[in-house]
């Protein structure tokens, strides 16, 4: 396991009450209702949250690798997450699907910023080698 070289941001959140209850940030700028995945209810439940961290992290960390690979990014470049949530055996498990739009970047150059984001890129470091993950260009 890796060390931080530095911290640039901790977050911080308290939730109470599971998947039906409600999660807030420390510094006030998140707060949200819970519910089960497919209940009736307004809150969001974690798997949307995952999704939504994920596809923002995604972006954001390949316009790094896209500026030290000389790319210009379109400025309508998008990541598109689903995440499912089921059963192995008697636990539960995540498998994520990203979709990433670059727009009038070429195929084989798209592709390969695809794959080096996903060495810079928390999220996909984090969970590489621990859960399904699929990522295709559209």
């Amino acid at each position: 396991m890796s060390q931080l070289d530095k911290v640039l941001y901790t977050a911080k959140t308290h939730t109470a009450g599971g998947r039906e209850g409600a999660s807030h940030s420390l510094d006030g700028r998140l707060d949200v209702k819970l519910s089960r995945p497919g209940a009736a209810g307004k809150g969001t439940n974690p798997e949307q949250l995952f999704a939504a961290g994920w596809s923002a992290c995604f972006l954001s960390a390949m316009q790094v690798v896209a500026g030290r690979q000389k790319i210009t990014l379109p400025a309508d470049a998008a990541v598109d997450a689903e995440v499912d949530l089921g059963p192995v055996g008697d636990a539960y498990e995540v498998a994520v699907r990203l979709d990433v739009s670059l727009p009038g970047v070429e195929r084989e150059v798209a592709e390969r910023l695809i794959e080096a984001t996903h060495l810079v890129c928390p999220y996909s470091r984090a969970t590489h080698g621990n859960i399904e993950v699929a990522t295709k260009l559209v």
